[in-house]
């Protein structure tokens, strides 16, 4: 059984069936949405960076040092991060149409329309990931505008549960997120990277109304909570 939390913005952690943690783009420290309890987590075994950006990376360095987790991400920012710290042996360098088998589950980088970079410096491009739980796929989709590649997923990955941007300005809003919702038409799909600052607009409701207006009855939305396991309440 898969447990997730959304601990904001972007930042999502996954328990596996032998007990692994996997975080994915760890902002925590200073993400007003993250619930205190949740700022410094003890055990984490991998962390997925989608991108080097400090509201998706800032603490992949210091939780990676603290719990001795593998860090996944592009070749170019696993290259910055290891200047600046990252044990050698932590680091897992991937790239985009890649497959890593991490034991416990599976992860494929895939693209996204966005920018990357580390601390100023150029850090390749962003990604997303497909994350293979056995048959349970999940797609985080990193931050991304609208794209074709969605209907190459759902023919490939066929992922059961998307996690979208909808906070526009940065990322695509509601609306895009919406019509990417439909292309894939995901048994689940989850809002991200919305509410931690006023610039990000796109609300939740926004986009669940605009799911419904593209009439997609295939996919349950499901907003979280800051903190609390939401995949339990699932039928999976």
């Amino acid at each position: 059984m898969i447990t997730a939390r959304w601990l904001g913005h972007s930042t999502f952690l996954f328990g596996t069936s032998s007990g692994k943690k996997v975080l994915v783009d760890p902002f925590l420290t200073d993400n007003p949405k993250t619930p205190d309890s949740w700022k410094s987590p003890d055990q984490i075994d991998f962390i997925l960076l989608t991108h080097g950006h400090m509201d998706h990376a800032a603490d992949a360095i210091p939780i990676a040092k603290k719990t001795g987790a593998k860090v996944v991400s592009i070749v170019e920012l696993s290259a910055l991060l290891k200047e600046d710290g990252l044990p050698e042996e932590q680091a897992v360098e991937m790239n985009k149409g890649g497959t890593v088998d991490l034991g416990a589950f599976k992860a494929t980088m895939t693209n996204a329309n966005h920018s990357n970079s580390w601390n100023g410096k150029y850090a390749g491009e962003p990604a997303g990931f497909i994350l293979h739980f056995g048959n349970f796929k999940i797609y985080h989709a990193g931050d991304t505008n609208i794209m074709p590649d969605f209907k190459m997923y759902r023919k490939l990955y066929r992922p059961d549960m998307v996690i979208l941007p909808v906070g526009d300005y940065y990322t695509m809003g509601p609306a895009e997120a919406a019509y990417a919702c439909n292309i894939m038409e995901p048994r689940f799909a989850i809002p991200m990277h919305y509410g931690t600052m006023p610039i990000l607009t796109g609300t939740p409701e926004e986009f669940i109304s605009l799911v419904e207006k593209y009439g997609n009855k295939k996919t349950k939305i499901i907003v979280p909570e800051p903190g609390k396991e939401f995949m339990g309440s699932l039928d999976i």
